[in-house]
């Protein structure tokens, strides 16, 4: 069986940012490579170096832990100079620059994976650069990797206890990512239940336009299913939850929806108690970029580009089928580009 993170340098990731630091202003941006570490203990190693609450720190995404990840973090009232010469465990500092405002969730423009696949013969690797081909063209299924649900696959399980109020977390964040992975089995279960392939739409369907990110809602299948066929939008998803202005999904894909939802038992239930759950669209596909596939011994190695909250182990898994992680999947929660 192919496997992946036979080391950390196997399974490389870089951040590209949305934007650049201004060079002024209250936070601190900080680049850092990581290895065998989560983004959140780095991000604790420069909140404690700052003398700043851990939830001070910002970060677009969280990244593997085993991997080799180069990303940014944002730190308030840390020096520049100061954080050049931090060592976190683990981790160093590569740049440092000041900006104005805080990093925030999902500011990142792309991630970019280099990833060597062990275990893979010449006949395996042939077939996984003609499926390359044909995803370059149509994508590959947006779905969470078993990552965003921790290592005992129990995440979206205690998730839905946190809604129905049978578990209770101090900790924000960590009920924060409970909370997501819920959202993200259910994601799961509606484009499992899709019976069109990636590359079609039809009616009732939320689709969004791929160049803008805008959405809307499809009336006229057969003007709307060309455009998917060429890759101009893309139908979406529910990421469950309240208060989003998104257009509602009419006809056989709400019925699908709503079903999900009454699989999971959380069709009538309401946010915990601090905590806000917005509702929202995700793609039901991923666009491929960048993508190179070089064959050498028994190891395919991958390069390309992903957009931010898409996997790269699915990617993989599209590819060549079962792979073996080789020290099972990262705990939860630091699956990389996560939202």
């Amino acid at each position: 069986m192919p496997r992946i993170r036979t080391t950390p340098e196997d399974f490389a990731v870089d951040e590209i940012p949305l934007y650049a630091p201004s060079g002024e202003g209250g936070h601190t941006f900080v680049r850092v490579e990581k290895r065998n570490r989560t983004t959140e203990q780095v991000a604790d190693a420069l909140a404690r170096a700052a003398r700043v609450a851990p939830g001070a720190v910002g970060y677009a995404g969280r990244k593997d832990r085993r991997a080799v990840a180069r990303q940014w973090l944002s730190v308030p009232g840390l020096d520049p100079e100061r954080a050049l010469d931090l060592e976190p465990a683990g981790a160093r500092v590569l740049e440092a620059a000041r900006h104005p405002h805080k990093l925030r969730t999902g500011q990142l423009r792309a991630n970019a994976f280099e990833i060597a696949v062990r275990g893979v013969d010449a006949a395996s690797a042939a077939a996984a650069r003609e499926r390359l081909a044909e995803i370059a063209r149509m994508g590959f299924a947006n779905r969470f990797g078993e990552q965003r649900f921790g290592r005992d696959g129990d995440n979206a399980e205690r998730g839905r206890a946190l809604l129905e109020g049978r578990l209770r977390l101090r900790d924000r964040r960590a009920a924060r990512f409970l909370l997501s992975a819920l959202q993200a089995a259910a994601f799961n279960d509606v484009l499992a239940r899709r019976p069109l392939a990636l590359d079609r739409v039809e009616r009732g369907d939320v689709a969004q336009v791929v160049a803008s990110g805008g959405l809307f809602a499809v009336e006229d299948e057969a003007r709307e299913d060309a455009r998917a066929g060429a890759f101009e939008i893309s139908a979406t998803g529910p990421i469950f939850g309240w208060g989003g202005r998104d257009p509602a999904p009419g006809g056989a894909p709400a019925e699908r929806e709503r079903a999900s939802l009454a699989s999971f038992g959380i069709a009538d239930l309401a946010p915990p108690a601090g905590q806000r759950l917005r509702g929202a669209r995700r793609p039901l596909r991923v666009p491929l970029r960048g993508a190179v596939a070089e064959h050498g011994g028994d190891t395919l190695r991958l390069r390309f580009e992903l957009p931010p909250g898409s996997y790269a182990t699915v990617l993989v898994e599209a590819l060549l089928g079962d792979v073996e992680e080789v020290n099972g999947p990262d705990d939860a929660p630091t699956a990389s580009g996560l939202p």
